[in-house]
C-alpha cells in the first residue's frame, strides 16, 4: 500500500498533541486537531499518521481501539522503543484484536545491499537458480558480506557507513548504541532486575565466544541458577535486544512440541554490536576471512540467525547428547530441515552428515562460503544468500 504523504507525531516530544489524547477519545477530534498543529493535512486513506515513541502513553495505545472502530478509513502505524518490554508492566492495557504487529529488525543483508549497492542489489533478487555463481560475482558478494558483518544493519550505522565510508565512524556509532542500553534497562525494570539484566547482557560476549554456545546461567555469576535469571533473559528477548533458540534432540512433527526451553542459546540482535562486544578491531577483520571465522564463526552464525527470524522462521537447535550438533532445525509443510552453519570454505562436518543419515531429511542446508550447489538432497547456500533461504527451500 503506497500513500500521498505522511504525518509523524513524536509523542515524547510533541507535547501538546500527547495532551490531547488525555482530552477526548474521538480520533476524527484528534485527526483535525494533529492537522492544525502540523500544518499538514491527514487525509483519510492517502495520508499515513505515525505515532513515535507511544510506549510510555496509555492514552495513545488505548485510542488505536477507536480508530480502528470509529475511523478506519484513516491509516496508523505506531512505533515505540522497547515496547514489548513496557507492554509487560502490569497494569498496562492494551486494544486487543484491533492491532497488527509488525517486528523490525536491523537491516538485513539484501535491504543493506539495496541501500548501498543497487546493482548487487537486483542481482540478489534476480537470481533463483540452484546453480553455481560466476566466481567473479560470488567474490563481490562476500566482499560486500564481510563489509555488512562489520556494520551490521543498525540504521544510524548503515547512514554513517554510506556518507563517509569510514569504520572509525561506524564503530562510534555502534559503541554508542551499546552504551546506551544500559540506560534503558534502568527505565523499563525494576531496581533488583536491572542488576540480573545487565549481568545477563555483560556475560553475552563470553557466552558465544565457547566451543559450546549453550547459554550457562554459572556463567552469569558463579553458582547462578536458572530461577535467578530466567526473568532477565526473557526481558532482553522482549526487548528485542537478543534472541533465544531453544534445544531438541527430538526429529518429530510437530517440532516445536519437542522443544526443550530450559536450554538454549542466546543471540545478539545485530552482528554489528556482537562485533563491538567482542571488540574485534576494525582495522583487522576486513583481511581475508577473519571476520567470517573469528570466536569459532559466531558471527556467521548470528548473522544467520536475524537472517532467519527476518524471513518468518523461528529455528530451533538440534543435537544428539555430546556427539553432535547442528546450528539451526526448522519444520515447514511438514518437513523437518536442518540447518548447518559453516563460516568458511570447509564444508566437512560430522554433524550434518550423521542427522542425514538417522533422520533422512528429504532437505538438508548448509550455508558457507562455498559456490551455489544443490545435490541428493543437500543444498549449499553462500552465506551472502541467507536472505533467500525461505525461497530456495519453498521450491525444492
Amino acid at each position: 500500500m503506497a500513500f500521498d504523504n505522511y504525518v509523524v507525531v513524536n509523542i515524547d516530544r510533541d507535547v501538546a498533541i500527547r495532551n490531547l489524547f488525555s482530552q477526548t477519545k474521538d480520533p476524527k477530534r484528534l485527526v483535525e486537531q494533529i492537522s492544525l498543529i502540523k500544518g499538514q493535512p491527514v487525509l483519510p486513506e492517502t495520508t499515513l499518521l505515525i505515532f513515535d515513541e507511544i510506549q510510555d502513553c496509555d492514552e495513545v495505545l488505548n485510542s488505536l481501539k477507536y480508530f480502528k472502530e470509529d475511523a478506519p478509513e484513516y491509516a496508523v502505524a505506531c512505533a515505540g522503543s522497547l515496547l514489548g518490554v513496557a507492554m509487560r508492566k502490569k497494569g498496562r492495557s492494551f486494544p486487543v484484536g484491533q492491532v497488527d504487529f509488525m517486528t523490525l529488525y536491523p537491516l538485513s543483508f539484501a535491504e543493506f545491499l539495496n541501500a548501498t549497492d543497487l546493482r548487487l542489489y537486483d542481482t540478489l533478487l534476480a537470481y533463483h537458480q540452484a546453480e553455481a555463481l560466476p566466481d567473479i560475482l560470488l567474490d563481490e558478494f562476500q566482499e560486500k558480506l564481510k563489509i555488512y558483518m562489520a556494520i551490521g544493519g543498525m540504521p544510524e550505522a548503515v547512514v554513517d557507513w554510506i556518507e563517509t565510508r569510514d569504520l572509525s565512524v561506524v564503530d562510534e556509532t555502534l559503541t554508542n548504541i551499546l552504551k546506551s542500553y544500559p540506560l534503558d534497562f534502568s527505565k523499563y525494570a525494576s531496581s533488583a532486575e536491572v542488576i540480573r539484566i545487565q549481568q545477563v547482557w555483560n556475560s553475552m560476549s563470553n557466552q558465544l565466544s565457547k566451543d559450546n554456545k549453550k547459554f550457562k546461567y554459572s556463567e552469569v555469576q558463579k553458582g547462578a541458577r536458572a530461577r535467578e535469571y530466567e526473568t532477565a533473559v526473557e526481558w532482553l528477548c522482549a526487548a528485542g535486544l537478543t534472541h533465544k533458540v531453544c534445544n531438541t534432540e527430538t526429529v518429530k512433527i510437530p517440532i516445536k512440541a519437542y522443544e526443550n526451553s530450559s536450554v538454549f542459546k542466546l543471540y545478539l540482535n545485530d552482528v554489528g554490536l556482537l562485533r563491538m562486544m567482542f571488540n574485534l578491531d576494525s582495522s583487522t577483520i576486513m583481511e581475508g576471512n577473519n571476520l567470517f571465522t573469528e570466536f569459532k564463526g559466531i558471527i556467521a552464525e548470528n548473522y544467520v540467525l536475524i537472517s532467519l527470524l527476518q524471513q518468518g522462521i523461528s529455528p530451533m537447535y538440534w543435537s544428539s547428547g555430546n556427539q553432535a550438533e547442528i546450528e539451526f532445525i526448522m519444520e515447514q509443510k511438514g518437513k523437518i530441515i536442518p540447518i548447518e552453519v559453516k563460516s568458511g570454505k570447509s564444508v566437512t562436518a560430522k554433524s550434518l552428515s550423521e542427522f542425514r543419515k538417522k533422520h533422512t531429511p528429504e532437505l538438508a542446508v548448509r550455508l558457507s562460503l562455498k559456490n551455489l550447489q544443490f545435490r541428493d538432497g543437500l543444498l549449499n547456500l553462500p552465506l551472502p544468500f541467507a536472505d533467500k533461504l525461505s525461497e530456495y527451500i519453498t521450491s525444492k
